[in-house]
């Protein structure tokens, strides 16, 4: 989904920089299945440091926080996504951050034409942050 979004919105995969906020998978047992728990604001808090360690070493001129949890983490705070989104957060590195949906939100919808609808709105979060950079 992710990579999909990249293409459409014209920003080559291998030019793009990939990481999670939280490094471990927390998740509940339901059955055989392992459905994902969204880390609290210790563990986002926990893993601030490597976030921090990637960025020095990466250098990214601009960072985009899909979803809430890496939005959390980016910003230091907690933030709604229909808030941040769409807007140049700046960063204490100097850098510029964007906040969008998780790519995982867009399985979820059950309607396939909100569904693309949404998708496209994520493409155009995608391309207005890349327009940035040119």
């Amino acid at each position: 989904m992710f990579d999909r979004a990249l293409a459409s919105a014209g920003v080559e995969r291998d030019r793009v920089y990939v990481t999670n906020a939280v490094k471990h998978f927390k998740f509940e047992r339901r059955g055989k299945r392992r459905i994902h728990s969204k880390p609290n604001a210790g563990e986002i808090t926990a893993c601030r440091w490597w976030i921090e360690r990637e960025s020095a070493l990466v250098k990214p001129e601009m960072t985009i926080a899909l979803g809430a949890t890496a939005a959390r983490s980016m910003i230091g705070k907690a933030v709604t996504i229909t808030k941040a989104r769409g807007a140049p957060v700046p960063l204490a590195d100097g850098s510029e951050g964007w906040v969008t949906i998780h790519p995982s939100f867009l399985l979820r919808i059950r309607d396939r034409a909100q569904a693309e609808d949404e998708f496209g709105r994520f493409v155009e979060d995608i391309r207005r942050a890349a327009a940035r950079l040119k």
